[in-house]
């Protein structure tokens, strides 16, 4: 590109030129001229600016948030808080009703279940809501477990509880 241009026409003219015999130099030289870039840093910056609209659909923002979350080598829980702090207050408000998980993975299936029953409940009503009614709603199901074999209601405001056959 531009810089290699740059440094081969500074070579062919001025072989001498400090720049090319001393790395601090040429490093210094560089960064004024061309920025440098940090993939890593911006990545990151990307991914924790993420956020999850309240138009969209959660299969089709982790998706992308997946795709930024692979180059910052984080681990499980800074990617499961990088989720959290991504989501739409909507989806917020029932998790903080239902059972925690404990696993990235386990969270991401209980923010599916959410979303899709959000979705589910938004087609069946002719006014779309922009938020659900959780105020108030504690009857999740009793002896909940961390993984996702619960049901989430369908309509929190009107929670029934649920009880895997058994």
């Amino acid at each position: 590109g531009i810089a290699f241009d740059h440094y081969t026409t500074l070579l062919w003219f001025d072989p001498n030129n400090p720049v090319l015999s001393n790395w601090l130099t040429f490093t210094q030289e560089f960064s004024s001229k061309f920025g440098v870039f940090d993939t890593i840093a911006e990545v990151e910056e990307n991914l924790f600016n993420l956020r999850m609209h309240n138009n969209k659909r959660f299969m089709t923002f982790i998706v992308r948030f997946e795709r930024e979350a692979y180059e910052t080598s984080w681990n499980y829980n800074a990617l499961r808080f990088a989720l959290r702090h991504a989501l739409p207050q909507q989806i917020k408000d029932v998790l903080r009703l239902a059972p925690k998980q404990t696993t990235y993975n386990g969270y991401k299936a209980l923010i599916t279940q959410v979303d899709q029953h959000y979705w589910e409940d938004h087609s069946e009503n002719t006014a779309p809501r922009t938020s659900w009614n959780t105020s108030g709603n504690t009857n999740w199901q009793a002896g909940a477990t961390n993984d996702i074999q619960s049901s989430i209601p369908a309509n929190p405001a009107n929670p029934a509880p649920h009880f895997p056959p058994g």
